[in-house]
């Protein structure tokens, strides 16, 4: 295997990082130990910047390329999600009529609701809607977010060739 550029990622199959790697787990660097790591990877992926800087975490992450709307360390998304009102698609729900007393006849038998000749007075025969058809739906809980995946370890090289931009 030939000599790796420092700060190169790959990707391995084990469950460890050999020498002169770590994995892309994070972990916080100290600077004064690792000046030209320090200077290929800055503060992008955290630490102070002063006494420390952090490797990429790649753990349940998946990589994206570089490029609009993405920039270099950034790190988005959520395993799981609970979508909210405002994020479901604009839907109907039809209001369900029907003179059965478990509401569950398909011919509602002229039992319509419509709007009354006077809106003060109140027809003698009222009858309530059936809860379900006016009720909240869902658990609003969580629900897994993951494209299929395999699970393989990202290491990086914390020696070798420093990079040339030519």
């Amino acid at each position: 295997m030939s000599t790796p550029f420092l700060s190169e990622i790959k990707v391995v199959s084990f469950n460890f990082a050999p020498k002169g790697w770590a994995l892309c787990n994070g972990q916080l660097m100290p600077i004064n130990q690792n000046q030209p790591l320090f200077s290929l990877l800055g503060t992008r992926y955290g630490g102070d910047g002063r006494v420390n800087f952090a490797l990429p975490n790649l753990q349940g992450r998946v990589p994206a390329h570089f490029g609009a709307p993405f920039f270099l360390g950034q790190a988005d998304g959520f395993a799981n999600v609970a979508l909210n009102v405002q994020q479901l698609p604009a839907h109907q729900h039809q209001l369900q009529a029907s003179t059965s007393a478990t509401g569950t006849t398909s011919d509602p038998n002229d039992a319509f609701l419509s709007p009354l000749n006077n809106a003060y007075t109140l027809p003698a025969n009222l009858v309530g809607i059936e809860p379900s058809t006016i009720s909240n739906v869902g658990g609003g809980q969580p629900h897994n977010n993951m494209m299929p995946y395999a699970v393989l370890n990202f290491v990086i090289a914390l020696q070798g060739i420093y990079p040339s931009r030519n």
